[in-house]
């Protein structure tokens, strides 16, 4: 599946089963609240932190797709197309960054 693909299933489906889209501050609170959801399970997977009873049977992949469906969701509605968004955005990275991280000894 294409990004612009994904793009176009999420409107489909939000505008028949999900009946509309919620407003687009809604949108970014439940971003947020599903960008926490998957940095809880993280913190659990690779960080220090036990993981508790309610983390059981959750998957990073699926947490990862929720924040993804949210993000498209604002996209829609902000009409931002994500493939040119992405494609602008390696262009911006490929010329402030072309020695950066080469050249950060951190990274050595």
């Amino acid at each position: 599946m294409t990004i612009e693909q994904a793009q176009q299933q999420v409107d489909e489906w939000i505008k028949t089963v999900g009946v509309r889209y919620f407003n687009e501050l809604t949108n970014l609170g439940i971003l947020m609240e599903e960008t926490g959801e998957l940095a809880r399970l993280m913190v659990r997977k690779y960080g220090e932190q036990s993981f508790k009873e309610s983390d059981k049977g959750k998957e990073l992949a699926d947490e990862m797709a929720d924040v993804l469906w949210v993000l498209i969701c604002l996209a829609n509605q902000t009409g931002v197309n994500l493939t040119e968004a992405l494609q602008k955005n390696f262009e911006k990275k490929n010329i402030r960054d072309a020695t950066r991280h080469i050249d950060n000894e951190k990274l050595s």
